[in-house]
């Protein structure tokens, strides 16, 4: 029997029996080990060299990334820098690297490959890392690096092959040793896909948030981290919940990077984000201006227009421009609160079950839009004293009774059905200056406003109607309309010329003319009011007598007014037929051509043209194009005599002051000049006014001419548009005393041209007992034996604008 120290040899001892089967075991597992380790290596091996012998060559030219040129959209600006429109597939701004935040770089860093600046394109740690979380966690964790998604972003498609990602870390390497590793980054910051058509995080900022990169929070520069990952699912407009989950868990990858401190976290957690949404990209509303310019440039560039990164930068200035909306549209919305209710603008079967009811309250509220500030919400239970609605983000309202006066027939149990306001309306609403809703309604009616510097002509504010996104039309440009009284100052312009003046008596009196054809109709033009007889021309403009404009016109020759207003003015001949209704203007202008008009007067009698744009520079900020206006005074030309719009500026502040635009008296200032005007029918309603150094004219009308009302004038109308809107544009301008230019003399109190005074050419007097020749008078108010004026044709109807026309309109702003 073996003792205990010696080795048994026995073939049945049990350990002895399984030692070289362990043994044999063992070595064939390392030995499968080194074989399967070795085979990996030959694979890797043959794999990196086919990569290296194959595919490298195959790599694409970096010269994109070096010479970097993305799409960049047009961007067009007010004068004061404000970014106004945007247009491009790709919302871009570019940012350099030393402009990019320090929080924006870390907060990008810290989620997306906090290890950037220490591997060399490809991170073997994170990939070793991801895979160890795959197997553990049972979930895909990417482990591309910044550099590898800067080369999918520009090379490669986004399908997940092993050929693809062998070449994206074959790019990688290369990229790393073409670029720094700011280089890289900034790449990367500037191309990135992040939702809402915008790359790049400076565009990004601004759409999201309506801030400049530079001026990002941490929190925000968090929330925007954590969108190239899924720009759709962490969308802070679409899903904030989500957005606000993905951005704190950023943050706390900052803070355990030491990127941020504890207080820093704790702040940015509770900070409060406020995003844009849709139709507030932009803070200040120029919505034809940006869409003028768009036309302007596609017509020059046509579709690198929208690629080429173009900076446009206007003559609008911010503050005049959203003076001017507003003013605007509080001047139409007065007017459609004084014409009435017309009733609710949609109806919809409420459903009991209350998802159904909210579903079906979204989907009429999308067809019906918000406009601006006024918000479309449906009724979900009405009496005379109380409305209660739900809006498009499913919050209800309660509209109380001074909300409800406007609308108070529509709640009457007499009201018409399709005037009724009950469960299911849909219903506009708009707060008070107490933020009370009250029930409102969106205006049939249209309007428009332009100002521009008369001495140069540089356009100040520009809005072309009510809504941009309802009707796109241009009125400022585009409508063509009769001008009514506000052109009677360029016939008194020409008669002063003729010998007239602001002491010249003209006789108030009706007039008749013939038809000018057999079986044709006769003219006995009208006026608002009574005539009152004889009165001086200063007092005739003020009050806007008809018959004495009538009267001027006839007396200096309708040929003769032709060739002046239009040569002297600009406007239209085509649209200024040579007849006595153009005393009334029968004839046509837009807004534009009117303020223009009304320039040469502003300025002491020099012609400019209007412009929109003062420069253009691509995206490197080299300079294109710049405006090279005309400067009255210097390089203009002088329309009209100094003395003439000395004259006219002196009858426009009688209008301004005493007359038909007494109305401006409110602004407490005595250096403004203005002329109201109204249609026949009042179908157009106008004001056209100016300061010295300002220039502006309102109008409103329907899109298909028709009355505006029987007590509405352009007093009412236009004016309290203007006065709004100048009372903000010229705060802080003093008053303005016009110099009295040489060939002016005073008589009575009344100022005369030097060379046309009484008794030496001066015209004392139209249509009084005899002529200024002295020959008599008879009852048609004209010379006896006169060959009598025809009655006029009618006048013609607003053309359609043409494609020459629209071609003249952004010819015009090419100055």
């Amino acid at each position: 029997m073996p003792t205990p120290n010696t080795p048994s040899n026995s073939p049945h001892d049990p350990e002895r029996r399984h030692e070289p089967r362990r043994r044999s075991f063992l070595a064939k597992f390392l030995l499968g080990v080194l074989g399967t380790g070795a085979a990996l290596g030959v694979i890797g091996a043959l794999l990196v060299g086919y990569a290296l012998i194959v595919m490298e060559p195959n790599l694409p030219s970096l010269q994109a990334l070096t010479d970097y040129r993305p799409k960049v959209p047009l961007r067009v600006y007010t004068a004061d820098h404000v970014l106004i429109g945007e247009f491009g597939d790709e919302r871009r701004n570019l940012a350099r690297f030393q402009d990019i935040p320090d929080v924006m770089k870390k907060a990008v860093l810290a989620i997306e490959d906090y290890r950037f600046y220490e591997h060399g394109g490809v991170d073997f740690i994170g990939i070793l890392r991801a895979g160890l979380v795959d197997l553990t966690h049972g979930s895909s964790q990417g482990a591309s690096t910044i550099t590898m998604q800067v080369a999918r972003n520009f090379f490669l498609s986004s399908e997940k092959t092993i050929t693809r990602k062998v070449y994206e870390m074959l790019l990688a390497y290369k990229i790393e040793s073409a670029l720094s590793k700011d280089q890289i980054l900034e790449l990367y910051m500037n191309q990135i896909y992040l939702g809402q058509r915008s790359y790049g995080f400076a565009a990004a900022a601004r759409v999201y948030f309506g801030v400049d990169l530079k001026n990002v929070t941490l929190a925000e520069a968090a929330m925007l981290a954590g969108l190239p990952k899924a720009p759709s699912a962490y969308n802070p407009i679409v899903n904030p919940k989500r957005a606000k989950i993905r951005q704190e868990y950023i943050l706390k990858r900052m803070l355990e990077l030491n990127y941020i401190t504890q207080p820093q976290y704790e702040q940015a957690i509770h900070e409060e984000l406020r995003t844009r949404t849709a139709g507030t990209e932009f803070s200040v509303h120029a919505e034809y201006v940006a869409e003028m310019v768009r036309q302007i440039m596609y017509a020059q560039y046509k579709e690198d227009t929208y690629t080429r990164g173009l900076v446009v930068t206007t003559t609008i200035d911010s503050g005049d421009q959203e003076n001017a909306y507003q003013a605007l549209r509080k001047g139409v919305l007065d007017y459609d609160r004084r014409h009435g209710y017309r009733g609710p603008e949609a109806y919809i079967q409420l459903p009991n079950d209350t998802d159904d009811r909210d579903q079906a309250i979204d989907d009429v509220l999308t067809d019906h839009p918000d406009d601006g500030d006024i918000i479309s919400a449906v009724v979900l239970t009405a009496t005379p004293k109380q409305v209660v609605v739900q809006d498009l983000d499913g919050d209800q309202l309660t509209i109380n009774p001074d909300g409800l006066k406007f609308a108070a027939n529509a709640l009457s149990p007499k009201a018409k059905d399709a005037e009724r306001i009950r469960p299911g309306s849909v219903v506009r609403l708009i707060q008070d200056q107490k933020n009370n809703w009250n029930i409102i309604q969106l205006p049939q009616v249209e309007g428009a406003l332009v100002s521009l510097t008369p001495q140069d002509g540089a356009i100040r504010a520009m809005v072309g109607g009510f809504d941009f996104n309802k009707n796109k039309f241009n009125h400022v440009t585009q409508a063509w309309r009769q001008p009514g009284s506000s052109f009677k100052p360029f016939i008194y312009s020409a008669s002063l010329e003729k010998g007239l003046a602001p002491a010249s008596i003209i006789n108030d009196a009706p007039l008749y003319f013939p038809p000018s054809t057999p079986g044709g109709e006769s003219w006995s033009p009208k006026d608002d009011d009574q005539p009152e007889g004889p009165m001086t021309m200063r007092t005739a403009l003020q009050k806007s007598k008809n018959l004495v404009s009538i009267r001027i016109l006839n007396f200096i020759g309708v040929t003769y007014a032709q060739q002046f207003v239009t040569q002297h003015f600009g406007f239209d001949p085509d649209k200024t037929p040579p007849y006595l209704p153009l005393a009334l203007g029968a004839g046509q202008v837009t807004p534009l051509q009117l303020a223009s008009a009304y320039s040469v007067f502003a300025n002491g009698g020099f012609r400019v043209n209007p412009y929109l744009i003062n420069d253009v520079t691509d995206s490197r900020g080299d300079e294109l194009s710049k405006a090279q206006p005309l400067v009255a005074g210097s390089s203009a030309p002088r329309s009209i005599d100094e003395r003439n719009s000395y004259v006219m500026t002196s009858l426009l502040k009688s209008v301004a002051q005493g007359g038909t635009g007494a109305g401006t008296n409110v602004l407490h200032r005595t250096d403004l000049s203005g002329k109201t005007g109204t249609t026949n029918e009042a179908r157009d309603g106008w004001f056209a006014g100016y300061q010295h150094t300002l220039v502006a004219v309102a109008w409103m009308g329907y899109d298909q001419p028709k009355s505006l009302g029987t007590r509405e004038f352009g007093a009412q109308l236009a004016l309290p548009i203007w006065v709004d809107y100048m009372g903000h544009a010229l705060k802080g301008v003093p008053q303005y005393q016009q110099p009295v230019p040489a060939g002016i003399t005073t008589i009575g109190g009344e100022i005369y041209y030097d060379n046309f005074t009484p008794g030496n050419g001066f015209v004392t007097n139209i249509g009084v007992g005899q002529d200024t020749l002295g020959v008599p008078v008879d009852a048609s108010g004209l010379p006896s034996g006169a060959e009598l004026p025809q009655a006029p044709p009618a006048p013609p109807a607003p053309p359609v604008q043409t494609d020459q026309e629209r071609q003249q309109i952004i010819d015009l702003f090419r100055h």
